[in-house]
């Protein structure tokens, strides 16, 4: 018996419109627990797979009629079994195509605003996985910053802007999740920029990022400006686009600020986590539109599914921006921490080139929430 199929960009679109929908995930309940498809008007009912082996019966009555259903699993093929079992007892559900590995790569295109000269940024939301990623258009050129592994979305998008792609940027060097700055460099022939404080142990070829240098993107000097603001690593560099908008890295989110401790530096670079984000992002410009390398939360997105907002909102409402005894702040970021992203070590060496890991294991590495920020 067939069954329907939802795909990632359809719940995304749920996701960011608020629908409802009534989740009915099969995965064992820690899997649950540890990481979901979240939405702002969603229900969930977690029963595994294997407590459904011999009938539907015990659900029945946990399922609304009124409501959209959605079965999800890890990879799909036990919500396929468990969506007919629910087909054969006279329900419509519906079937994450690809489960939740699917999810877990799925990007969304937003656009979050044009440039003075004429250009356009993008914003990539990870929905899954709380990732942004940007591209910068002007002229039939193209930067991106902070790719994620998923290359193809950014130079089949860039083709469809009739852009080519000249620079290829990564804020620091991750641990949460596999960077395809590179790879997409390499495919391309685009400029590779990573900051060299981060580059310690790396074994491939790349363009040094130094605080205060200036790239232009396109013949409309759409200036991507670095900004050094080390503290989520030493290396960690914002960028100011256009003077109109601030990409954060994960130094600064919009409902929290970055770890210290993905490198075991906590206690190092907290003084440098602080400097960045009350000296140096104080000389900035209040309007600037600060636009993260994750979210953490789903009330975090806009309207339109967007991450963004101004940086002088965020002095006003950022906890993590108003601590102002230090002591205090120096307690938050090294102890108020969330476990460490799963093999985030792997994921390390992966971004220095030292492992090369097959496809299916990174994406066993990054399965699971983001957790690069102080909760």
């Amino acid at each position: 018996m067939s069954v329907n199929m939802m795909t990632a960009h359809e719940v995304a679109k749920k996701v960011f419109n608020k629908e409802e929908l009534f989740i009915l995930d099969v995965r064992n309940q820690d899997a649950f627990a540890d990481w979901k498809i979240e939405g702002e008007n969603f229900d969930y009912l977690n029963i595994p797979y294997f407590e459904l082996l011999d009938g539907v019966d015990e659900v029945l009555d946990k399922i609304p009629s009124k409501k959209e259903v959605l079965v999800v699993c890890a990879k799909e093929g036990s919500s396929v079994m468990v969506a007919e079992m629910l087909s054969d007892e006279g329900l419509t559900v519906s079937v994450l195509q690809g489960g939740m590995k699917a999810w877990s790569e799925h990007l969304e295109p937003v656009k979050v605003g044009d440039l003075k000269g004429g250009g356009e940024v993008y914003q990539f939301v990870r929905i899954g996985k709380g990732c942004l990623s940007y591209m910068v258009l002007s002229d039939g050129e193209a930067a991106i910053i902070d790719a994620t592994r998923m290359i193809d979305i950014f130079i089949d998008f860039a083709r469809s802007k009739e852009a080519k792609i000249t620079n290829v940027f990564d804020t620091h060097l991750h641990a949460d999740h596999i960077s395809g700055g590179r790879k997409i460099a390499e495919q391309t022939g685009a400029t590779y920029w990573m900051p060299s404080q981060d580059a310690q142990e790396v074994t491939f070829t790349f363009t040094a990022l130094e605080g205060g240098q200036a790239v232009t993107i396109g013949n409309t000097a759409i200036d991507i400006h670095a900004l050094y603001t080390p503290g989520h690593t030493i290396g960690s560099t914002s960028f100011v686009v256009d003077d109109k908008f601030l990409l954060t890295g994960d130094i600064l989110f919009i409902d929290s600020i970055g770890r210290p401790d993905l490198a075991g530096r906590a206690e190092d670079w907290v003084g440098d986590l602080r400097e960045s984000l009350y000296s140096r992002y104080r000389e900035l410009s209040s309007e600037l539109i600060v636009l993260p390398a994750h979210f953490m939360i789903i009330d975090e997105l806009n309207e339109d599914g967007s991450v963004g907002e101004k940086l002088g909102v965020l002095f006003q409402q950022n906890h993590g921006l108003n601590i102002e005894d230090e002591t205090e702040f120096r307690r938050l970021v090294t102890e108020n921490l969330p476990p460490q992203p799963n093999a985030y070590h792997e994921i390390r060496e992966t971004n220095m080139g030292i492992i090369d890991p097959e496809e299916e294991k990174q994406r066993e590495m990054e399965i699971g929430p983001n957790r690069c920020a102080v909760r």
